[in-house]
């Protein structure tokens, strides 16, 4: 009887050690976030730089890809434009 007693002593002082423990952590983890703020706030605008110029030179490359495509697509279709008139008339 003493065995079961002292196993149900155990069990209570290692929940308690867990709880305690659980609170540590959470106290920690909003003490690091009230700590950090300045420094992601202070980080916010050269995010939204980077940001700005990743979709700058992506907008960049498209158009450039655009303006080499259609010039090409253009000079493709005009040589083969006699080949499909020939075609549709054999046909």
């Amino acid at each position: 009887m003493e065995i079961l007693i002292a196993l149900a002593g155990l069990a209570f002082v290692g929940a308690m050690l867990v709880g305690a423990l659980m609170l540590v952590g959470a106290l920690l983890k909003a003490t690091l976030t009230i700590v950090l703020l300045p420094f992601k706030l202070l980080l916010l605008p050269i995010i939204a730089v980077v940001v700005i110029v990743k979709v700058v030179v992506l907008i960049a490359m498209v158009s450039a890809f655009a303006a080499i495509i259609i010039p090409v697509a253009i000079v493709i279709a005009l040589l083969a434009a006699p080949f499909a008139i020939v075609a549709a008339i054999a046909a």
